[in-house]
């Protein structure tokens, strides 16, 4: 059965999340996210994790098993214990390219719960924007930003780290990431 008609929709469909201007001029678009986008939040996840099941002796329909259990089991916890949160669908001219989690409410400094683009969308600033924007608005209410890192990705911890954030806390495979607006830039 498709994820879109077993998976719990999402909380309350409202975003208090600003888009970036920077991102309207180029055709970005954010929105909250509806159960019918979970057909591509499905997708988007299989894709993440593509490289790391590419070397494990599994037959296709074993892995995509795999993916549809593991995507199913973090989109509920995404909206059991962070219900209060923007889910977030990006799209490019109507056409989705990503999902922005974020939790500002009610937890004392915002958490980026997920960030993730399609491959051809990443390494054109989109994410580095949207936690930008995130940053100046949790700066505008003085507080941090925090967020969590699998350790084999480098390349999103050395993104965070240009952005400002650092490691407080290693959580098994996972870094947990804050940052302070204290005297730090923002554009």
């Amino acid at each position: 059965m498709p994820a879109s008609r077993t998976l719990p929709a999402f909380p309350a469909g409202k975003t208090s999340f600003a888009e970036p201007a920077l991102l309207q001029e180029r055709g970005i678009r954010l929105r909250a996210a509806t159960a019918d986008d979970l057909v591509f939040m499905r997708a988007l996840y299989g894709n993440l994790r593509a490289s790391e099941l590419a070397p494990l002796p599994w037959s296709d329909e074993a892995k995509q098993t795999f993916l549809d259990d593991q995507f199913a089991l973090q989109h509920l916890h995404f909206v059991r214990h962070y219900a209060a949160a923007d889910f977030l669908l990006i799209e490019h001219r109507d056409t989705p390219i990503g999902r922005f989690y974020l939790l500002h409410e009610p937890a004392e400094d915002f958490l980026i719960i997920d960030i993730a683009l399609l491959p051809a969308w990443r390494q054109q600033g989109m994410g580095s924007e949207l936690i930008r924007a995130a940053q100046r608005e949790a700066s505008r209410l003085g507080r941090g930003v925090n967020l969590h890192v699998d350790q084999r990705n480098t390349e999103a911890r050395h993104l965070y780290e240009r952005l400002g954030f650092k490691i407080v806390a290693e959580e098994g495979p996972y870094q947990q990431m804050s940052w302070q607006a204290e005297g730090l830039p923002l554009s």
